[in-house]
């Protein structure tokens, strides 16, 4: 298994940065991990290729995870794209996803390649490929919006935390998140990786939290150009066997194990 940080930086834009998405690598089967605003940039800038990708997993819809989805599909049609591209998706939010596509006159008829919707339950083994497979736990991340849905009721308020196993080999991704709690919704899987955004969480707490997290390494993704001094400065403190286990991830960092 091979993982590409495409990009690592939060929601808020930066000149330097893209919003963060991952690109895992397994024998035969790429998979893009949510596709925000300038995406296609950033796979350029990382050197892969559009129609190497064979799907794309999302965590949720917000913007910086979510809305380079249409350019990329545009890029992968101007490539000449024929195979298939899968489009992995939480069963409440497919018909939104479809839709947001259609608005964007990507219509199937002018298509010259298809998009097959891979839906999935809360819980539920979804196989990607060959021994390669992902399980979602909705975290809390949108549940701020709950209160909206009377007003919105055609909203789904979905977000994924994802565990992804390959070749016996397993990685957690918290996607964002906005409680302690959401750091530990896979207790009982314990991982090789363990990728957590930065964002949502005091730095403080959330790097006391992660000493604990049983991984043998541990990447922080999803912070802003501000937060990487605060970041540098608590990870300065921490002891050395807890520190050597825990890596800011930058753009373009990919590494096998």
């Amino acid at each position: 298994m091979k993982i590409t940080f495409v990009g690592t930086s939060s929601g808020k834009t930066s000149l330097n940065r893209f919003h963060s998405s991952l690109l895992l690598s397994s024998e035969n089967y790429n998979l893009l991990v949510d596709a925000g605003d300038g995406i296609s940039r950033a796979l350029l800038v990382n050197g892969i290729n559009f129609n190497s990708i064979n799907g794309i997993a999302f965590t949720h819809l917000h913007p910086d995870h979510f809305c380079g989805l249409p350019a990329l599909i545009v890029q992968m049609k101007i490539m000449s794209r024929k195979e298939p591209l899968d489009i992995y998706i939480h069963q409440s939010l497919e018909n939104v996803v479809e839709n947001f596509l259609l608005q964007t006159y990507l219509l199937p008829e002018k298509m010259k390649f298809e998009i097959h919707y891979r839906t999935f339950k809360e819980d539920e083994r979804v196989n990607i490929s060959r021994d390669f497979s992902l399980i979602t736990r909705k975290n809390s991340h949108l549940v701020e919006l709950e209160k909206y849905k009377l007003s919105h009721p055609s909203i789904s308020l979905y977000s994924a935390s994802l565990l992804f196993e390959s070749a016996g080999k397993k990685i957690i991704y918290t996607s964002d998140i906005s409680s302690v709690e959401d750091l530990f919704l896979f207790t009982d899987i314990s991982s090789d990786i363990f990728i957590s955004e930065a964002t949502h969480l005091q730095t403080s707490i959330l790097i006391e939290t992660l000493s604990k997290i049983e991984a043998r390494k541990i990447y922080l993704t999803h912070f802003s150009d501000e937060d990487i001094q605060i970041l540098n400065e608590i990870l300065a403190t921490i002891p050395d066997k807890i520190r050597n286990k825990i890596i800011m991830a930058r753009d373009g960092l990919s590494f096998e194990f």
